[in-house]
């Protein structure tokens, strides 16, 4: 509750001292506050970070995106693609499906950075301090998959869009031209959520790998280099965040590249992988290009992508909640002293 145990420390920080002395007493330990307040904080910078990063990134998604749907043309790699592309279309095209990736990205931090504190640390709050640490690696994971998955129902129209352009640029001029088209065409199922399924096999596991995995990197990065999570300055986190980002970020890469390539493949056409039902073009999709192909082409385009991306956002996520005001949650050790 917004009123707690410092508020009631706060009221009465002067008591009368032996001989009458008025004598200033702080409170032995500020109880932080996680408030509807701390949650929008959250998620604000949730979507800030998220629509940043992604939308820094727009020419690499869009080289790797045309490294996945046609792998014989873009096979010159990351560099080549970028030549490729730039020869052929000019510059300009490296923007392409810049409005959807922003806007949905935006959304999907929100939902996501926002979804994690809460979960987190309602979790963490219900079972206790102890088991809380003991389990905090199953706390990231759950936390992350239920926010994903509510991010994701608002991510996978945008997514859809933006994927279309990429791989049509003369279908539309931008989002808003998009939109109306894909519904006129395919209907708002089709069109926005055929790609639904793979879109939470993608970023379910992603956001699950993210999380832990940073939350992890980032304890032992501090025990390394012997700092401490309460102590460490501002630039110190940010930096640790960082340095914890990019390995979150290529672990996830790796755990998600199949996904993401059957959904950049089903959201090319409305007939991409037959015309039956979306699970049954997901695995036609999947024989034809092969197992090895699925899990390979374009991902070293994508480690690249996401290793950066990911640290790019939490470190700017810690920023924004510096900027706000807000203490992150972390999890503690019981069994360390408290100063």
């Amino acid at each position: 509750m917004a009123f707690s145990l410092y508020n009631i420390a706060k009221a009465n920080l002067v008591q009368p001292a032996t001989g009458g002395a008025a004598k200033p007493v702080e409170p032995a330990h500020k109880e932080k506050v996680y408030d509807l307040n701390y949650y929008l904080k959250g998620a604000l910078a949730g979507g800030i970070c998220c629509g940043v990063t992604h939308g820094a990134l727009c020419p690499v998604d869009v080289v790797k995106t045309r490294m996945q749907l046609n792998p014989v043309k873009y096979n010159q790699g990351m560099i080549g693609g970028f030549r490729q592309v730039i020869a052929e279309e000019g510059a300009s095209a490296l923007a392409t499906g810049l409005g959807p990736t922003a806007v949905g990205y935006f959304i999907q931090g929100w939902f996501k950075f926002g979804g994690v504190e809460f979960f987190k640390i309602n979790i963490a709050q219900s079972v206790g301090e102890k088991k809380a640490w003991e389990n905090r690696t199953a706390i990231y994971l759950g936390a992350a998959a239920m926010a994903e998955f509510i991010a994701d129902i608002f991510l996978c129209p945008l997514e859809a869009t933006r994927i279309r352009l990429v791989s049509n640029p003369q279908f539309a001029s931008g989002l808003f031209d998009a939109f109306p088209k894909i519904i006129k065409q395919d209907g708002v199922l089709k069109g926005f959520y055929s790609g639904f399924g793979p879109i939470l096999f993608k970023q379910v596991p992603y956001t699950m790998a993210k999380f832990a995995v940073q939350g992890a990197a980032a304890e032992q990065i501090y025990a390394i280099t012997g700092n401490n999570v309460e102590t460490a300055s501002s630039n110190t986190k940010i930096t640790i965040s960082l340095g914890s980002g990019v390995i979150a970020g290529v672990v996830a890469a790796i755990v998600s590249h199949p996904a993401d390539t059957l959904l950049s493949m089903i959201n090319k056409s409305e007939t991409a992988g037959g015309t039956g039902s979306i699970a049954s073009r997901l695995v036609n999709l999947a024989k034809q290009v092969g197992f090895q192909k699925l899990c390979l082409t374009g991902l070293g385009a994508r480690c690249v992508m996401i290793g950066t991306l990911t640290a790019g956002q939490f470190g700017l996520f810690d920023v924004v909640m510096n900027l706000t005001g807000a203490e992150k949650f972390h999890f503690h050790d019981p069994n360390e002293k408290k100063h």
